[in-house]
């Protein structure tokens, strides 16, 4: 028999047995499960990016498109009325937006610049998904969903040499439920051009790529195009292919909708939609008017996780908003670090800072067209300073001479001195100039005030002046340095070799 002096000491030996085991079982614990029971909850982040759209959606009060699964998104999301492309092409807005730093900062402010060269972005600028798969998240660049083609895979970013920009083998949505938290970007291809192949010269007549697979909602005799372009037939088929063309992107991103609900990640998924820049017409996408910069976004928030400052579901939100400020918005969703270099700002979260005053939008090279363009926005007034000399909307730009059937006929017409109003005063525009619109007032920007004696319209002209004299200054706007001829010259000759030089522009 044990004396009770005996049964404690071996109540301490067991207990000291069993804090023993206990340790060497948490030293056998994996270290990534005691790292996942240290690490909070975080959303995975869908990006839906359109292709050269501006607020041609059903919820902004555009007609003519049926746009019904993006309308319920803004019915039971966030929708923002005021958010700008830092640039109205493709390649530079991405470019931007995908690190959180102006263009013109990096030197990719050039359309389809560095693609060939040993560019490298400058120290400390990091594609957004680099800065996520370092907190932990698995990036995706979706192509199909359900055997169903849903996005381009499009990379388009004037940087190639940084690495791998998502992770290897992600492009089938079917990935996305095992690795969680993700990140996933699903492109658009609907707005776009498809052009006949560059060699054989096929296709006889450019497509529109949403013309596919769409609802022709819109017909020439219901749309009602722009005041700046003359009243034309051709005018009106075009316009009305392209509201088509957004009808077909709301089909393929519902698609993507309905597979997330039916995964069960609607609910553990934050959804930003948005246009890459403006909209696909001559006069928006690759020049700084309101309709080349301005771009729809949604947000919608998961039901799973509390809704961050600033955001409030079924509303809409007017504050000025900045592409640039993507990326420093998902990085604070996500809960990673945002570097106080970034140029943009969180707009949403705790770490909000409300409205910006000012958004900020250059356009420099386009191909073989050179222009130096510089636009800043406030909520009412846009002021625009073209720096370059020379024709600006009439100067020639092969790609678009061939893609936009409007561009011939607004020559033709001009030249037999048919063209009046806003749309003579467009192709008769030269730089250096100067531009300022009220685009509450004057929506089409078509009535410039720069000569303008009112009170308002003089403090807005110095006040945005200044303001965008002191951005270029302190961003360090690298539009001011000349490409070498030998840099452009491949893009003149694929040019010509593409399209040839049209008569006018040999005379």
């Amino acid at each position: 028999m044990m004396t009770p002096c005996a049964i404690v000491l071996a109540a301490v030996r067991v207990r000291r047995s069993a804090g023993r085991l206990l340790l060497l079982g948490l030293l056998l614990i994996p270290l990534p499960v005691l790292q996942a029971a240290d690490t909070p909850r975080r959303p995975n982040i869908l990006w839906l990016v359109g292709e050269n759209l501006s607020h041609d959606l059903g919820c902004y009060g555009a007609k003519n498109v049926h746009t019904p699964r993006l309308d319920a998104l803004a019915a039971g999301g966030q929708r923002f009325t005021r958010v700008f492309a830092t640039n109205p092409a493709c390649a530079p807005s991405r470019s931007a937006f995908f690190t959180g730093m102006y263009q013109t900062t990096t030197d990719t402010h050039h359309m389809r610049s560095h693609r060939t060269d040993d560019f490298r972005l400058p120290d400390g600028v990091r594609p957004v998904t680099h800065r996520l798969k370092d907190a932990g998240y698995f990036t995706a660049n979706i192509k199909t969903v359900a055997g169903h083609s849903v996005g381009t895979g499009k990379l388009d970013l004037n940087f190639v040499n940084e690495g791998p920009i998502y992770d290897e083998g992600a492009a089938d949505w079917s990935v996305l439920k095992s690795h969680q938290p993700f990140f996933a970007v699903v492109n658009a291809e609907e707005s776009e051009y498809d052009i006949y192949d560059r060699q054989s010269k096929s296709k006889q007549r450019v497509e529109w790529v949403g013309e596919r697979e769409h609802v022709p909602h819109a017909r020439p005799d219901s749309v009602t195009p722009p005041p700046y372009y003359p009243d034309h037939p051709v005018v009106r088929e075009e316009w009305a292919r392209y509201l088509n063309s957004v009808s077909g992107m709301d089909l393929r991103f519902g698609r993507v909708l309905d597979q997330l609900r039916a995964d069960g990640l609607e609910d553990s998924t934050v959804i930003l939609f948005f246009g890459d820049n403006g909209r696909l017409e001559p006069r928006g996408i690759h020049w700084c008017y309101d309709n080349g910069l301005r771009v729809p976004m949604i947000v919608k928030w998961p039901a799973s996780f509390d809704p961050p400052a600033h955001y409030q579901s079924g509303t809409v939100d007017d504050r000025v908003i900045s592409l640039i400020d993507v990326t420093a918005t998902t990085l604070s969703i996500a809960g990673a670090a945002v570097p106080a270099t970034l140029h943009g700002r969180p707009f949403l979260g705790g770490a909000a800072a409300g409205s910006r005053r000012y958004a900020f939008a250059a356009r420099d090279r386009i191909d073989e067209t050179r222009q130096r363009i510089r636009s800043v926005h406030d909520e009412r007034f846009h002021y625009i300073r073209t720096l370059s000399t020379g024709p600006t909307f009439s100067s020639l730009n092969r790609y678009k001479e061939k893609c936009f059937a409007i561009m011939p006929v607004m020559r033709e017409l001009h030249a037999q001195g048919r063209l009046t109003g806003p749309a003579l005063e467009l192709m008769q525009r030269t730089g250096p100039c100067e531009e300022l619109y009220d685009t509450q007032a004057d929506p089409h920007e078509i009535r410039n005030l720069l000569g303008s004696e009112l009170p308002e319209h003089r403090e807005a002209l110095a006040r945005l002046r200044a303001a965008l004299e002191t951005w270029m200054v302190e961003t360090g706007d690298r539009g001011a340095i000349p490409e070498p001829d030998s840099v452009v010259a491949p893009f003149v000759k694929e040019m010509d070799d593409w399209f040839g030089t049209p008569a006018w522009a040999r005379q």
